[in-house]
Formats: structure tokens, sequence, C-alpha cells
């Protein structure tokens, strides 16, 4: 039998499987928990109802802007025309280029978790879609990451902005921040998701549109939440 650790142990003390709690009860215990030495993510797993009435079923994809930012850290690319480059530079971009940058990009070898592409570039970052979008890198206008006001996008994506999209299954999950994040933030930036993803809700669905919403961090367990 495989020896379980003190850690392991100690937070399984703290598990409630059947028990539906308050969201900043849930928050308190999922900090309580988080006692590894690194910074641990605090992240939200939705089940959504997709069934429509009429139709295929429902994919959601959009993003929140989380008020008290998700304290990740992103490497931004930015990819404009060669005369933008210098507010691009100026705007805290870690990457930046023009036809420079679509060559690192045709060859795979790049090093950023963010794309964001002036509308103007997008026809020649097109044929790069297979090696972009499998990476979840593709430039998207619903997403905000085709902008000409590159400052403000660079800013969003640096600070709170999160993706958010559902698999096949209807199960979707995210960030809210950090364990270093005080209770009242987490349950602002929770809130405020949820309530993002409330207003996606399209009128050809029935009945509750989130089903289920549990509440982790990187190496803790999850904790059903229940009313607020």
């Amino acid at each position: 039998m495989k020896k379980r650790s003190k850690r392991f142990k100690k937070i399984m003390a703290m598990a409630k499987p059947k028990s539906k709690l308050a969201i900043k009860e849930v928050l308190e215990l999922v900090k309580k928990n988080s006692n590894t030495k690194f910074d641990e993510s605090v992240d939200v797993s939705i089940r959504l109802n997709l069934k429509q009435s009429k139709g295929g079923d429902f994919s959601l994809r959009t993003v929140v802007n989380l008020p008290n930012g998700s304290g990740k850290k992103e490497k931004i690319a930015v990819l404009c025309e060669q005369d933008k480059i210098d507010e691009a530079k100026k705007s805290g971009a870690d990457v930046f280029g023009s036809e420079d940058l679509i060559e690192k990009i045709s060859t795979g070898k790049f090093n950023f978790t963010k794309l964001i592409c002036t509308p103007a570039m997008m026809g020649k970052i097109g044929k790069h879609g297979k090696v972009l979008g499998p990476k979840g890198l593709m430039p998207n206008p619903k997403l905000g990451t085709v902008s000409n006001n590159i400052t403000k996008t660079v800013k969003d994506m640096k600070t709170g902005l999160v993706e958010v999209r559902n698999d096949k299954d209807g199960n979707l999950g995210s960030t809210i921040g950090r364990k270093s994040f005080s209770v009242e933030k987490l349950s602002e930036n929770f809130s405020y998701f949820i309530e993002s993803i409330k207003k996606e809700k399209p009128d050809t669905i029935k009945g509750e549109f989130i089903k289920n919403i549990f509440v982790t961090s990187t190496m803790g367990i999850s904790y059903k939440v229940g009313a607020k």
C-alpha cells in the first residue's frame, strides 16, 4: 500500500466531500491547506448546462477581467506594423516585432504565453494558425488579442484578463488568484467571475446555466460551493 505523506493526511482531514459551503468558508479552507512553499494558484471549476432547447450544444469562449488580477505572470508578445514597434516596446510587452516575429513563429520556436496582433497583421499571421492554434496562441478579436490599442491590451493581459473556454463535457476552469491574495480579494474575483459566466447564458438554454462550482488550489483539495 502506498504510504501517504503527512501533508496529504493533514489536508485530507479538512476535506468536506458532501458539503456545500459558502464561498468565504471555502476560500479560508483552500488558503489553509495551500501549505506548499510556492504561491499556489486558486482555481475555480464549473460544470455548465450546455443543452439548448433548439439546435446543437452551446459552446462558451470569452475573457473575464478579474478586478484584483489573477496573479499569473504572462509573457506577452506583440505582432504589429513596423511603425508601431516603439509603442509595443513602451507598452511593457516582453516580445515584439513585425516580419521578424512572424519568421520566428513560422519555425515553431517562440517563448511567450500570449500573442497580441494588430488588425493589419492578421492577414499575415493567419497561415501560421496550425502552429499557434494548438497552443492557444492564435489572436482572436473576441478574446481581445486583436487590437490597435497596444498599450491597453498589454496592460489587460498583464493584470487580470483570463481566457475562459469549456470542454466538450461542459466543464470550464480558471484561476481567480493566488494563495497570497486575501480572502476578500479572492471572494471579489470569484463573484465577478461567476456573474460574468452567468451573463453568457443564451436564451435557448432553459433552467440553471451553472450546475456545480468547485474551488481548489494547485496542490490542494477541492470544495463544493453552495450559497454565498
